[in-house]
């Protein structure tokens, strides 16, 4: 089948607009050497914006002419693209939001790269120096706001969702933002728009003309998830540790909605952080929510989380079911806490120096198949530990589906396996057979093939 498709150059806006010869240089050296498949592979994504596409390699196969690369001139860099998606332009002009996202791209995977990555001055083998790494990329993204008051609620949940909740998921940002708070997700479509939509409109009503849609993605989920341009501050991390430490950082309050094996992965995330002892204390709202209709999937995510990592966990949270406004007050009560709390300590609005994060949590993990079969998924250790692995074994769920590098290893191997405690795999199996049965591992119309199999 042929898809429309443009050849174009454009120039940049903002910082990198101004760069020395010796800036331009590296990034022309860079984006031509191992790094080059990471910028393609992430452009390709924000082009394909809307384009109703959660499958990596597929992305990569139906535009497998796509090209670009840095144009360098006297006055700075242009980009040339060869055989874009159509979609990103109007009328032969890109859509500015889309614009934009292109140049975050450069600037994350490419500039930073170099900044971080490769830069001595950060151990990324201790805790401290990977937070300081999420630090440094998100202040260099500009998306860190001194002085200003904690406001920034997280909204997570699936890209797979029924209209109906794709709508609550509107009515429940039109609520956050009529309250003046702004909306950070992972950027893509479904539960990630869908708040963004809602608080824009909320936005132009209360005429705050400063509104923030924050999204957060990283190189191996961008091309299931494209950006949605809502989004108007976007920032690609290393990887999905990085990108959900961003969110905790960044974010003072979670409404998780909906979703499938990404949104499970999310959930053990924040829990396992929060039931470290020395996160006793520390304020930190986080409601799940959605439409009467999915009343029933939050009480089996509940009742998972209650058999696997315990009660304590489950007091970390907050159910309501098809109540918006509710949802929206209690993030509102929650902000007030947590700028309390940060105050009387001294700790920063805009990131949240005081949360402890194990490094188990912050550790990259790489879903290979041995990978997989190893993970430690017995009820003989500390419960945030256990939420730690379980997190991994969602992730490599997630691989399976939609990256392009997991759902080759698939092709190429099998199912992954995963194997532990009767008592972890039994609730494990059937929460991911629920996934299956409502539709949420693939966007509707898709076969869905498991790409795991649970072994007790």
């Amino acid at each position: 089948m042929e898809y429309n498709v443009v050849d174009t150059q454009i120039s940049p806006e903002g910082r990198l607009e101004i760069l020395s010869k010796a800036e331009v240089a590296k990034l022309l050296d860079t984006s031509q050497g191992g790094l080059y498949d990471v910028f393609r592979s992430c452009s390709l994504a924000v082009l394909n914006c809307g384009n109703g596409l959660d499958d990596g390699k597929e992305l990569l196969e139906r535009y497998k002419n796509f090209d670009i690369s840095i144009i360098q001139r006297e006055r700075g860099i242009k980009l040339d693209m060869k055989s874009a998606p159509a979609r990103a332009f109007v009328d032969g002009k890109m859509i500015k939001g889309i614009h934009e996202h292109l140049f975050a791209v450069l600037r994350d995977v490419i500039y930073i790269n170099d900044e971080i990555i490769g830069n001595p001055k950060f151990n990324l083998e201790t805790t401290e120096g990977l937070t300081d790494s999420v630090f440094h990329i998100l202040r260099n993204a500009n998306v860190l706001r001194p002085m200003t008051t904690p406001n920034i609620v997280v909204c997570w949940g699936g890209h797979s969702i029924s209209r109906e909740e794709y709508d609550y998921t509107k009515d429940v940002g039109y609520e956050i933002g009529l309250r003046a708070m702004d909306i950070c997700t992972g950027c893509g479509p479904g539960a990630m728009k869908g708040p963004m939509k809602g608080a824009a409109i909320a936005h132009s009503k209360q005429r705050i003309t400063g509104g923030r849609y924050l999204g957060f993605s990283e190189p191996g989920i961008i091309a299931a998830e494209s950006p949605n341009p809502i989004v108007n501050d976007l920032v690609i991390l290393p990887d999905i540790e990085k990108r959900l430490e961003a969110f905790v950082r960044a974010g003072h309050g979670i409404v998780v909605f909906p979703g499938g094996a990404g949104t499970a992965e999310e959930i053990l995330y924040i829990l396992g952080i929060l039931l470290h002892p020395d996160n006793a204390e520390l304020p930190f709202p986080l409601v799940f929510t959605g439409p009467k209709s999915a009343a029933d999937y939050f009480t089996q995510i509940d009742q998972f989380i209650g058999e696997t990592i315990g009660p304590e966990a489950q007091r970390r949270y907050k159910i309501i079911v098809d109540d918006p406004v509710r949802v929206a007050q209690e993030m509102q009560d929650g902000m007030k806490r947590v700028r309390e709390f940060r105050k009387e300590r001294s700790d920063a609005y805009y990131f949240n120096w005081l949360l402890k994060i194990d490094h188990e949590f912050q550790k990259p993990f790489f879903p290979t198949h041995e990978n997989m079969r190893n993970l430690r998924l017995q009820k003989d250790q500390p419960s945030h530990l256990l939420a730690a692995n379980l997190r991994r074994a969602f992730s490599g769920v997630v691989a399976g589906n939609v990256k392009d590098q997991g759902i080759r290893a698939i092709e190429k191997h099998g199912k992954f396996e995963i194997r532990g405690d009767a008592k972890i795999m039994g609730p494990m199996d059937a929460l991911l057979s629920s996934f299956v049965a409502q539709h949420r591992m693939k966007l509707p119309g898709k076969k869905y093939n498991p790409c795991y199999r649970i072994i007790t």
